[in-house]
């Protein structure tokens, strides 16, 4: 193990030097390719997922980028996303007074959607109004679509109270929170290497030294069944937060780890149910529902005994047994994670 380090401690010698006469600077050392010398596999595609485009700064949205004004209008306000340079304005009027403010952050890709955050008075908020790439456009946040605003202030955003914040701040960006408090300073967005595997700074700073209990980084392949759930679950939701919620009905749909927990199929200790069966967290999700045959064939087509094969089928198994659920305002239909015998008629099982 010691030799291993050591030879890779030379390569990343190299690395380094050259980032350093590039750069300048060996404050960080996180670009993507500093991870691609020794990971390729997992560190190339993984820049061009969503989850990498977890948040995005409006400076460099692309859907902003790419919509020079976006509009929407709904009872008494009209809503405005302009873009001017780098910036994009956020405008709400009630038809006598306006808010404007500099819109600050762009959650999520927009495969689905887009929501923006913008900054008043010290304060977070979430914008009333969010992009649709179905309907290439503006409609309500889907937080926003069952409240009545009392005011133009609150027509513009809802206030993202502390723990809102540092929650959405932690899943949709990297190194984003420290001590509970969001670190603007030391954010990388997106769900970059160090999100899931550690620090990447002391992991190369340890192969420069040979130094390779410096150099661990977390390895997510040991991780049983139950434990990926729940790693995953922190942002995607485990099992345990949504039951002690309550929170029942199609909006659960959205919550993957604890949907595919309530599958009658699931499994803690068998890998072949883990979220990680199916999807390579280094690479943009596969839409293509056939490409999972293999995966569901490794149990159904006679791999593990209790697992009866499809009687009807054997092609396309997650059309029928993963149906799409859409959530009403969504635009979308999500993939339902509780894999099952879909009946006829029969009510969205909680």
């Amino acid at each position: 193990m010691k030799s291993t380090v050591c030879f890779l401690a030379l390569i990343l010698a190299v690395i380094i030097s050259q980032a350093e006469a590039q750069t300048g600077s060996s404050a960080t050392f996180r670009n993507i390719r500093q991870c691609a010398a020794c990971h390729p596999a997992q560190a190339k595609p993984h820049p061009e997922t969503s989850m990498a485009h977890a948040l995005e700064s409006v400076n460099e949205c692309a859907i902003l980028k790419d919509h020079s004004v976006l509009t929407f209008k709904n009872g008494p306000y009209s809503y405005c996303i302009e873009r001017k340079g780098k910036d994009s304005i956020y405008s709400v009027s009630d038809g006598q007074e306006t808010v404007t403010v500099p819109l600050l952050w762009a959650f999520g890709l927009g495969s689905v959607g887009q929501t923006y955050v913008y900054e008043k008075d010290g304060e977070l908020y979430q914008s009333r109004v969010s992009f649709y790439r179905e309907i290439n456009g503006l409609d309500w946040t889907l937080a926003s679509q069952n409240t009545k605003p009392a005011n133009l202030a609150q027509a513009a955003g809802l206030l993202m109270s502390h723990e809102e914040s540092t929650q959405c701040f932690g899943c949709h960006a990297t190194n984003a929170v420290e001590n509970r408090q969001i670190t603007f300073g030391k954010l990388i967005p997106g769900v970059q290497c160090e999100r899931c595997h550690s620090s990447t700074d002391n992991h190369l700073e340890g192969l420069k030294r040979g130094d390779a209990k410096l150099a661990h980084m977390n390895s997510l392949r040991p991780l049983s069944t139950e434990q990926t759930s729940n790693f995953c679950g922190q942002c995607h939701r485990t099992w345990e937060e949504i039951a002690a919620s309550g929170r029942l009905g199609v909006l659960t749909v959205r919550f993957q780890p604890y949907r595919l927990t309530n599958s009658k199929c699931y499994d803690t200790d068998d890998k072949r149910i883990s979220c990680t069966a199916c999807h390579d967290p280094h690479q943009e999700i596969n839409r293509v529902g056939a490409s999972y045959d293999g995966k569901c064939l490794a149990c159904h087509g006679g791999g593990k005994p209790s697992a009866r094969a499809c009687k009807t089928g054997t092609s396309n198994c997650v059309s029928c047994h993963m149906p799409k659920i859409e959530i009403p305002g969504s635009h979308h239909k999500f993939s339902d994670h509780e894999i099952r015998i879909v009946r006829a008629n029969a009510p969205y099982p909680n």
